[in-house]
């Protein structure tokens, strides 16, 4: 196996790129650079405190599903992690949270005739605030685990998608399976899933006398640009909400390849709430409203993340396994 260790001391194992950020079932700000205000090329994404969200109706169908423990002061308390975009970050106010998990929450809350009173949470506090409830839900990136399942209910939103991104001219077109990596150049972070899978592809590799992957490893976003745009790698693998986001405003990079995070499963990212309270039944019934009347559509094609959506809503969903 080759390896690049550009990495020095215990940072080794917890850093990673912007690029790469993101591990399924991990923190979404864990390593995610500021959002840029504006974009320099390709999509603009509108970071300002007024977002002009799609209007939405309520279903009727879903709020009688609302446990009158959640709907009786006519608000949804949601967690979120404005910590990375496009998925939620502050503002160009510097308070006021925005992105696409913002954007599901609001209609969400608006779809079960409620109002949304969205919270900015550290990621690591929300279970706490879930279990005690601080919060009566999360949309913040958390992937579904069967660990995680003991403890909370699911109503899934989007899929957890891990994306391979080249610079824009590169001559790589498709990266989807082990014998597309031989004997390329690939940024990955230390100890996350994507590094799991891509070491699991390489020894496939291996094995069948291809050409091994050249592991790289960097402390920050700008040295893995820089390893890239300067042709010293040929590739960055990691959750690809963020990675999309950074192609489609710099245009930089390109997409060629998507796989699920929990390879060879599928991954669910999902609304999360107190086990048995009855709210996850109201918000995949409000979620499957949004999916049939367009608006969830939008919501996604809005901040990116089309290649992420689902087709319904589904609740507890299969989770990962623990590993």
């Amino acid at each position: 196996m080759a390896f690049s260790r550009l990495k020095t001391g215990s940072a080794l194992a917890l850093a990673v790129t912007t690029t790469l950020g993101l591990a399924a079932c991990s923190d979404p700000g864990a390593s995610a650079a500021p959002a840029p205000s504006s974009a320099s090329a390709g999509k603009t994404f509108n970071l300002a405190p007024e977002q002009n969200r799609f209007p939405v109706q309520v279903s009727p169908e879903a709020a009688a599903l609302v446990p009158e423990s959640v709907k009786a002061d006519g608000r949804l308390t949601v967690a979120v992690s404005p910590f990375a975009a496009p998925l939620a970050v502050y503002a160009t106010d510097n308070k006021t949270p925005v992105g696409n998990e913002v954007d599901i929450a609001v209609a969400l809350a608006e779809s079960l005739g409620l109002k949304a009173d969205v919270v900015p949470t550290a990621w690591a506090d929300w279970p706490l605030g879930v279990e005690s409830g601080k919060y009566e839900a999360v949309i913040s990136n958390v992937t579904v685990t069967e660990e995680r399942k003991l403890k909370f209910d699911f109503a899934s939103y989007r899929e957890d998608k891990l994306g391979f991104y080249a610079k824009s001219d590169s001559p790589i077109t498709k990266v989807d399976s082990a014998p597309d990596v031989a004997g390329k150049r690939i940024i990955v972070g230390s100890g996350t899933n994507q590094e799991a899978i891509l070491l699991r592809w390489d020894a496939e590799n291996k094995k069948n006398g291809l050409k091994p992957v050249e592991f790289q490893y960097y402390d920050d976003d700008s040295a893995s640009t820089l390893a890239l745009q300067s042709g010293r790698a040929d590739l960055t693998f990691g959750p690809n909400a963020t990675a999309s986001y950074k192609s489609q405003t710099d245009g930089k990079t390109k997409n060629v390849g998507l796989v699920d995070g929990g390879w060879p499963l599928k991954a669910s990212i999902a609304v999360t709430t107190k086990k048995g309270n009855g709210f996850a039944a109201a918000a995949q019934a409000g979620l499957n409203a949004l999916i049939k009347d367009g608006t969830y559509g939008k919501i996604l094609d809005r901040w990116g993340l089309t290649a992420e959506g689902i087709q319904k809503s589904e609740l507890n969903p299969p989770g990962l396994p623990k590993s």
